[in-house]
């Protein structure tokens, strides 16, 4: 018989620590450690893990993510975290992690690994623009105590926001801001297109996998980003190895995890293979309370993103 488990995806927002910053940091962790246990996952991944440096010009380390979990029920979890491509260390913002209750048997990145890096030449700019996916995407094979494996994906998906061009940075109108525009949408669904190849050879080495597919993807259902992770047309949602949106069995009043300018919009997404869609109990969106990011005053305790999580059955 397989375990019974819960998993989440949070958007911490810049999680991040400094020495002259520690009265601010104690007062994020008093919101976050409740938070936390709240969600009470026995996977969780999260987005906008910042690396601090212990002292100047020494290895970035996870020091503000280590004094979040000290403590909770995740200290001593396993976990998984992306490192800046083309090194061996974090990168100052925006990084991946996935902690886990169960050993972490295989974690990798993927940066391109699948599809190069393409070159677009913009009307507006003088010369060719190199397309880089802004980060990679976390993997991590977890081993629960009972059952198969469990293929976890975590993602944070470039923002709407256009790239800027060479010679025109700051524009936002015109030439130059449509096509940063239309730039940053290659990004976003470049990126979502190799982690969709990626599950595909996971489904390829195990038709019945359980995978999941987490994170911000700064989209919501029914764009490109999402549809392409979901590897099916809607007419075809019960094909084998199409992903399962959960965040569609959310209560249609709470199916939201970001509100911006008074909209509730549905950023942050779990989307997993039949296998486990078909142990599904429950999902949550814990938005009690979230704040409009487009008027939240500084410092931000706590997210602009709601957590999702899934329940899982036995």
């Amino acid at each position: 018989m397989s375990t019974a488990f819960r998993l989440a995806s949070f958007n911490i927002e810049n999680l991040d620590w400094s020495p002259a910053g520690e009265e601010a940091f104690e007062q994020r962790l008093a919101v976050l450690r409740p938070l936390l246990a709240a969600i009470a996952a026995d996977v969780l991944c999260l987005q906008e893990v910042d690396a601090q440096r212990p002292a100047p010009h020494a290895p970035r380390r996870f020091i503000a993510l280590d004094r979040l979990v000290a403590g909770t029920l995740y200290d001593g979890f396993s976990r998984a975290t992306s490192l800046r491509p083309g090194t061996d260390a974090p990168a100052d913002i925006h990084n991946l992690a996935i902690l886990s209750r169960w050993p972490i048997v295989e974690t990798r990145q993927l940066h391109h690994d699948i599809i190069a890096p393409w070159r677009w030449t913009p009307p507006a700019a003088p010369a060719p623009v190199e397309i880089l996916f802004d980060r990679p995407a976390l993997y991590a094979r977890i081993a629960p105590p009972n059952g198969p494996a469990l293929h976890v994906l975590n993602l944070h998906l470039r923002a709407p926001r256009a790239v800027p061009l060479s010679g025109a940075s700051g524009a936002r109108c015109g030439p130059a801001f449509a096509e940063g525009q239309f730039l940053a949408a290659q990004k976003r669904e470049g990126q979502a297109l190799e982690t969709r190849l990626f599950v595909d050879r996971l489904f390829a080495d195990d038709e019945g996998a359980s995978i999941a597919v987490c994170g911000d993807l700064n989209s919501e259902g029914f764009d490109a980003p999402a549809r392409i992770l979901r590897g099916a047309a809607e007419e075809d949602a019960d094909a084998p190895f199409a992903l399962v949106a959960l965040a569609e069995r959310a209560p249609q009043p709470a199916r939201y995890s970001v509100i911006h300018a008074g909209r509730e919009t549905l950023l942050d997404h779990i989307l997993v293979s039949r296998a486990l869609a078909a142990r599904c109990e429950r999902v949550e969106i814990m938005n009690k309370g979230l704040a409009d990011e487009a008027t939240a005053p500084d410092p931000i305790l706590g997210s602009l993103h709601a957590p999702i999580i899934a329940s899982f059955g036995a």
